[in-house]
């Protein structure tokens, strides 16, 4: 046989200020009322936090990652694979006659895979081995020529040691 227990609610009342043995009033409140906390008092005695955030997130969560300075510049280029292109060809290319054009201006192409269908690909840069691959196709391969801005180099004057 299943019992019933009672509510607190209901067996404590009228005994104090209602707070039904969770402390001060303000215990019993839902965390609607306390707003959020976010990570706040995951310091020293808090570890348990740091090592529940780090099973999650991983170890790039907590500290510093370094910098990058604004004269870096970035890779840009987004590489693909022709075995990739190839599997994919209505979404990167469209039929023309005999052949596919492919337009990938952002895209290295990269030459992993065999090459079936005769595609002429334009692209940002690519590999010695996907240009082989796409012309033993019969295929052509396209690639957008950079203009590098090239500054010219000022030397500094070296300071003079004293002696």
């Amino acid at each position: 046989m299943k019992t019933t227990k009672r509510k607190k609610s209901s067996r404590m009342s009228g005994r104090g200020m209602g707070t039904h043995g969770s402390g001060a009033r303000k215990n019993k409140r839902k965390s609607g009322n306390k707003g959020g906390n976010g990570m706040s008092g995951s310091g020293k005695r808090a570890d348990h936090i740091k090592t529940l955030v780090q099973k999650l997130y991983g170890h790039d969560y907590f500290g510093k990652q370094g910098i990058t300075s604004r004269g870096t510049k970035r890779d840009i280029r987004q590489r693909i694979n022709l075995f990739d292109i190839q599997s994919n060809i209505e979404k990167y290319g469209k039929k023309k006659g005999e052949s596919h054009e492919v337009l990938l201006p952002k895209h290295k192409i990269l030459g992993t895979g065999d090459v079936k269908i005769k595609m002429i690909i334009t692209c940002l840069e690519a590999s010695k081995s996907a240009i082989e691959k796409v012309k033993k196709a019969g295929g052509d391969i396209i690639v957008k020529e950079i203009k590098e801005i090239v500054t010219p180099f000022v030397e500094r004057p070296k300071k003079k040691k004293k002696e």
